[in-house]
């Protein structure tokens, strides 16, 4: 009975040997107990020896500061990608491990891969698309409508990048009438944040674009990601000017193009999006010229049969100038005859106004009323003197009567008029009183006496000194 070595050689023992696997079979199984015990993994890591064969397959090793492992990702789940990773890259994969029988590697088959962060900033996108969406920046009523035919477009974008050239190209294309301003700024890495914030900021003082398209061409992720950050999207929500955000190709989304007034998939489309088709207009252009054209015509033709219809009932200018002298040499004729007759009727009239004016004529009234005036003149001087004369003599008849009661008529036979101090008639002695002064006037002259005596009885007479 042979014996066996540990080692594996033969000894010259007759023992019974274990059967010996194949590295074929030791590979299969080895290949088959790390699939079963690794279903499916992530990995991170930097890519080194990158090599890609005509076959369109990716070989390359994915290490870190210890070790490293093998990995092909074949030309089916590369295709996925937008663009290829290079050597020095931090990437991500997903895969399976497994054992490349041939050479006994032990590699992983990689499914899926990304730069290395790309779970993170996933995140990061999504928490802040919820944040700026819980604000209304997204709201629908919000956005301002664009222009369809702006007066001027602002471009914010990279002054060498592809987008630039792509927009322009557009524009000169479908309308180049329209002014284009470029306000450059990065549109990756660490300044391009605050430059877009700043370029939209120069358009808003700038004042004079209507339309402002924002954006770049194709890139990664993290290309991308200046469009993901909360003050570009602040920046854009805030700008009173119409934004179109064109970031990246059709499959890319950002944070701009929820926070734009109008997304485009790609610059070219922003600028088709926004600017009228030339084209179109010049086809418009020749439908309305030739509209014009005909309705010009129409109206001419129209024109034209009424200036013949005009023309016929036109009648000859001196035709019509003989006629109208013939009517004013009659009526000429008619207005001599009118004047002649009315001022013949005229003269009658004065004729007959002045014989009624001789026979009223003032002159004879003047005269009678003379004469009857001189007669009354004489009746009334001897109706005055008549009746100065009865007046003389009731004046002299009452200047009798009166001189019969007159009191000088009877102070003058020797009567007089006593006054006390007072000038009161006295016609009582028992006015008086003795040593009273008294006036007695007579029919010619007056005294001053003073009463001395004072004597009531009718037979006695006052005594007076």
């Amino acid at each position: 009975m042979n014996d066996q070595h540990p080692s594996g050689l033969q000894t010259g023992y007759p023992d019974a040997r274990p059967r010996a696997l194949s590295v074929s079979e030791l590979n299969r199984q080895a290949r088959h107990l790390l699939e079963s015990s690794f279903m499916q993994v992530w990995v991170e890591g930097e890519i080194s020896g990158l090599s890609r064969p005509s076959s369109g397959h990716w070989y390359f090793t994915l290490k870190d500061e210890k070790c490293q492992i093998r990995c092909a990702m074949f030309r089916g789940a590369n295709r996925r990608l937008r663009s290829a990773p290079r050597d020095g890259d931090q990437i991500r994969i997903r895969g399976k491990v497994t054992l490349y029988e041939n050479r006994g590697d032990f590699q992983i088959i990689v499914e899926h891969l990304e730069p290395a962060g790309l779970g993170q900033l996933q995140q990061a996108f999504e928490a802040l698309k919820m944040k700026l969406q819980a604000e209304g920046l997204f709201d629908p009523a919000r956005k301002k409508p664009v222009p369809t035919t702006p007066r001027h477009i602002g471009v914010i974008t990279s002054p060498t990048g592809a987008a630039i050239h792509d927009i322009l190209t557009v524009l000169a294309r479908r309308c180049p009438a329209i002014p284009v301003t470029l306000y450059p700024t990065a549109v990756q890495g660490q300044a391009a944040t605050a430059e877009i914030v700043g370029a939209i900021e120069r358009a808003q003082a700038h004042g004079v674009a209507d339309v402002l398209i924002i954006g770049r061409g194709g890139g990664s992720l993290e290309d991308l990601w200046c469009f993901n950050e909360e003050a570009v999207a602040r920046a854009i929500a805030a700008c009173p000017i119409a934004t179109v955000s064109a970031v990246g190709h059709e499959v890319d989304v950002s944070i701009s193009d929820f926070v734009a007034d109008l997304r485009a998939p790609t610059p070219s489309a922003a600028a088709e999006k926004v600017s009228p088709d030339q084209r179109e207009w010049l086809a418009r252009l020749d439908g309305q010229s030739t509209r014009l054209a005909q309705a010009t015509d129409r109206y001419l033709q129209r024109q034209h049969t009424r200036l013949e219809h005009l023309s016929a009932r036109l009648r000859d200018p001196r035709r019509e100038l003989q006629e109208k002298a013939q009517r004013m040499d009659e009526l000429d004729t008619r207005l001599h005859r009118s004047l002649k007759q009315r001022l013949e009727a005229h003269r009658v009239r004065t004729g007959h106004l002045q014989q009624r004016l001789a026979m009223q004529s003032p002159r004879r009234a003047l005269d009678t009323a003379g004469e009857r005036v001189q007669q009354l003149d004489e009746r009334l001087a001897k109706a005055f003197q008549s009746r100065l004369q009865h007046q003389q003599e009731q004046l002299q008849h009452i200047a009798q009567n009166l001189q019969l009661v007159s009191p000088l008529a009877t102070l003058g036979r020797g009567y007089s008029i006593v006054r006390d101090d007072d000038n009161t008639i006295v016609r009582n002695a028992e006015q008086l009183s003795p040593g009273q002064t008294i006036r007695a006037h007579f029919g010619q002259g007056n005294v001053s006496a003073e009463v001395t005596e004072i004597n009531s009885n009718n037979d006695k007479l006052l005594t007076i000194e």
